[in-house]
């Protein structure tokens, strides 16, 4: 494993090879008819990020507020092809808030990874889909702001209390928002969103629901998150032989366009290989 990040790392030809395939391979099926139906055109934050019909995430339509079932959100597969590890998702719209809140509910979800500021230069990335304080209801979903602690300058962890007011079930989950990567590019050090990672897994502890990840467009940063954490899962599982580039095509097939840029993929490649490096350095010599 490590000759291989090794190898990345330093022979920048072999990563600009690797990413120009990536880039070149097509999914199959990749209909997003869907997603792209009038009816359904101004619930996608932006045209060219939206989920493949054969992974979409499905709405209760007979709970939804609008019938409908479309949100632009896709479900991630690692190896279990009956329980998705993931739900990659766009920010959250002002129209769309409650169909956010649906999926939360009817997917059994209790940890949200954010991954972007509310608003980035000056452009909208995400709605504010919890209250500022208190309680507030979006469709049938009533959302409580329990807790808002900020663990340090790079995230915050909020805690929610979430009810069903048609059933009144309700339940707890946790938001975990990253703040430091940047508008544009990526950040100067992994290390930060290595511990955010950690955090985030230490709250979710093998939970057989999907954790939500989203950003702006629910592909740029949130691909890069899926990546480095399905990547990192997968070799403390035990396998050995690990292909990153091959792990981006897996879940390609699932979302299009998941880590936008080379640099991205750089970034994911490095903050694997760091986090290699810190557990072998851990170890008993």
């Amino acid at each position: 494993m490590e000759a291989y990040m090794e190898d990345h790392l330093r022979n920048k030809d072999r990563l600009q090879r690797e990413w120009e395939a990536l880039c070149s391979y097509q999914a199959d099926p990749c209909s997003v008819a869907v997603a792209q139906a009038p009816s359904n055109m101004d619930k996608n934050r932006h045209a060219e990020s939206v989920p493949y019909d054969h992974t979409r995430v499905k709405l209760k339509t007979e709970v939804n507020s609008n019938k409908q079932d479309f949100i632009n959100a896709s479900l991630i597969f690692d190896h279990d092809p009956r329980q998705p590890s993931y739900i990659a998702t766009q920010g959250p719209m002002a129209h769309t808030v409650a169909d956010f809140w649906q999926m939360v509910w009817e997917n059994g979800c209790t940890v949200i990874v954010m991954m972007t500021a509310l608003v980035e230069d000056g452009e909208k990335q995400c709605e504010r889909y919890w209250p500022d304080e208190g309680s507030s209801l979006y469709h049938i979903y009533e959302v409580n702001l329990v807790s808002e602690h900020i663990w340090c300058k790079d995230f915050l962890v909020r805690s929610f209390y979430l009810k069903n007011v048609q059933t009144q079930e309700t339940r707890t989950l946790t938001q975990f928002h990253l703040l430091s990567w940047p508008a544009d590019g990526i950040p100067i050090s992994t290390r930060p969103l290595l511990d955010f990672r950690r955090k985030v897994n230490k709250c979710y502890r093998g939970r057989s629901c999907p954790i939500i990840v989203h950003c702006g467009d629910g592909t740029s940063r949130t691909g890069a998150y899926i990546l480095i954490d399905m990547v990192l899962n997968r070799m403390a599982k035990g396998v050995k032989e690990i292909d990153i580039a091959a792990a981006l095509e897996h879940i390609r097939d699932q979302r299009p366009g998941l880590v936008r840029t080379k640099d991205q993929f750089e970034f994911a490649l490095t903050a694997v290989a760091e986090e290699v490096n810190a557990i072998l350095k851990a170890l008993p010599q």
